[in-house]
């Protein structure tokens, strides 16, 4: 699979993940980031995919710690992503 095949398919997984949440947070990174991320990238970016949303969401929040496998320059990125739109959102919404 190419590239941009597999970032399509990944922008399409991280926004349809289950928990509506996790579906704004990471599909809105993937959509803003995808096009930007090389095959190694993408290959980080992919086993994300696969942890269940209520793992990835104690990861992101750091309510659990993350395991070493995961420590990479692309989950700082997409932690600091999440935060951010997470705090940017006013009260209420």
């Amino acid at each position: 699979m190419n590239n941009d095949s597999r970032r399509r398919r990944l922008i399409y997984r991280a926004s349809h993940r289950g928990i509506k949440e996790m579906d704004l947070l990471l599909g809105g990174y993937a959509k803003a980031r995808a096009e930007h991320l090389d095959s190694h990238d993408l290959d980080l970016l992919e086993e994300l995919m696969d942890v269940p949303d209520q793992q990835l969401y104690a990861w992101i929040t750091s309510a659990e710690a993350l395991p070493d496998g995961f420590q990479n320059a692309q989950f700082d990125e997409l932690k600091a992503y999440c935060f951010k739109q997470r705090t940017d959102r006013s009260p209420g919404e």
